[in-house]
């Protein structure tokens, strides 16, 4: 059974699975997280969705260089859980299949490509606090 996390259904919503695949990478006792601008300012987990034909480890060397302007080594799947949301960017009620890899931060490249994204380093007892979602919460918290 997979733990689902944040709001509860919307009875006559139809959701659309969405796939995601996120990293939690840890250095020196601090999250690297991403604040994304728009639509609704927030800290998140770098990661994002799964592409049609797209494994979930290149989507989340994918997304998580894109959101944060490093690479990684040594993904670890930690877990998975889900949650049902409005995702006003892409006007969609999304199923979200979240997959969470522990991974290890190896080269920054420069600034996060995706735009109103920024990359910040912060001390995990906070990081847990300011995650915008439940379950990117639960597993930072597991770190402590």
């Amino acid at each position: 059974m997979i733990r689902r996390y944040g709001e509860p259904v919307r009875n006559g919503v139809r959701y659309r699975l969405r796939p995601g695949a996120y990293a939690v990478l840890v250095r020196d006792g601090s999250l690297l997280l991403t604040h994304q601008a728009e639509p609704i300012p927030e800290f998140q987990l770098p990661g994002g969705g799964i592409d049609p034909g797209e494994s979930p480890l290149t989507a989340l060397h994918r997304e998580v260089f894109e959101e944060t302007g490093w690479r990684i080594t040594a993904p670890r799947k930690l877990g998975v859980f889900r949650r049902f949301t409005y995702m006003p960017e892409y006007d969609l009620w999304a199923e979200k299949l979240c997959h969470i890899y522990l991974a290890r931060p190896a080269l920054r490249h420069g600034p996060p490509s995706e735009p109103g994204h920024t990359a910040i380093w912060m001390p995990i007892n906070l990081a847990a606090g300011q995650l915008a979602n439940d379950g990117d919460r639960a597993f930072a918290q597991s770190l402590l």
